[in-house]
């Protein structure tokens, strides 16, 4: 296990923030790592331990998420609040460029940098996310998030991801399962298992979406002149095939990969996606 050391940062609004650190080379800029809606820091531990020494790898909480601070307004969990949260955060480390890894939630904060701060971007990794979601895989989310459900042991926990989410990861055993439900859930003081969020990051997704929805292509055009990667799940319900190839389409510094045999969205830790983002990061480097 790579050492990290857990790190703090303050937002905007007061919110103290958690920050897991990699240690890595201070020629190139960091790793940036942004987990998807439920998800925290944890999620990128593999991709972490395997790039850190060559790269410096910092993964994120999320306000409201793992070690970092509740919000008090349900309305901050927003995908602008979080951009700026991690403004502070580059301000704090004195950081001018990263590369961003952006899943799902995390891509959408990663695209909403390329268009207001583009040369924060040094490269990207847009993970089952693009500019257009499908409502399918957003409605599938939204059955589950929020619900602040609890359970007895690790066990059960791990079966009641698979039962959620067996869909999108056909091929995991029980320890595959064992170990996701670690990384996303955590023991309360009640003894019992749950969800490691704020169940109020919910709220702001019960809200109607307003029309016209923003149009988020711009974002894509601003990372033109930037080595991305864009990954989508074979099997998934969020990033469908033609949204992901438009993309690719777009961009002339970028490589667009399908993960075969996962749905939303991959854990980085697949064959294809370890290659794809060594190739990623060969360019930035």
């Amino acid at each position: 296990m790579t050492d990290f050391a857990d790190r703090f940062w303050t937002s905007r609004d007061g919110l103290k923030l958690h920050y897991r650190d990699y240690a890595g080379r201070g020629d190139r800029p960091p790793v940036l790592c942004l987990p998807g809606l439920t998800r925290n820091a944890r999620d990128f531990e593999d991709v972490a331990v395997r790039l850190a020494g060559e790269w410096r790898v910092i993964c994120v909480d999320l306000r409201g998420r793992g070690e970092s601070a509740y919000a008090k307004d349900s309305a901050s969990y927003n995908p602008l609040q979080y951009a700026d949260d991690l403004r502070q955060l580059f301000v704090q480390e004195g950081i001018a460029r990263a590369v961003f890894f952006g899943t799902s939630l995390g891509g959408l904060i990663t695209m909403i940098t390329a268009l207001t701060a583009p040369q924060a971007v040094a490269g990207v990794l847009l993970n089952d996310v693009g500019p257009e979601l499908n409502p399918i895989g957003i409605d599938r989310i939204r059955t589950y998030v929020g619900q602040g459900r609890s359970y007895p042991t690790w066990m059960h926990a791990a079966r009641a991801l698979e039962e959620s989410q067996g869909e999108a990861y056909p091929d995991y055993a029980v320890t595959d399962w064992l170990a996701m439900a670690k990384r996303c859930m955590a023991v309360g003081s009640n003894g019992r298992i749950h969800f490691d969020y704020d169940m109020k990051i919910a709220e702001p997704l019960a809200e109607p979406a307003p029309e016209p929805s923003v149009d988020m292509w711009p974002a894509i055009a601003a990372l033109a002149g930037v080595p991305s990667l864009l990954l989508r799940g074979a099997k998934s319900d969020v990033l469908s095939a033609a949204t992901h190839e438009k993309m690719g389409a777009m961009l002339p510094l970028s490589e667009a990969v399908t993960v075969p045999g996962v749905g939303h969205a991959p854990m980085l830790d697949e064959p294809e996606a370890v290659a794809a983002i060594d190739r990623l990061l060969a360019r930035v480097a």
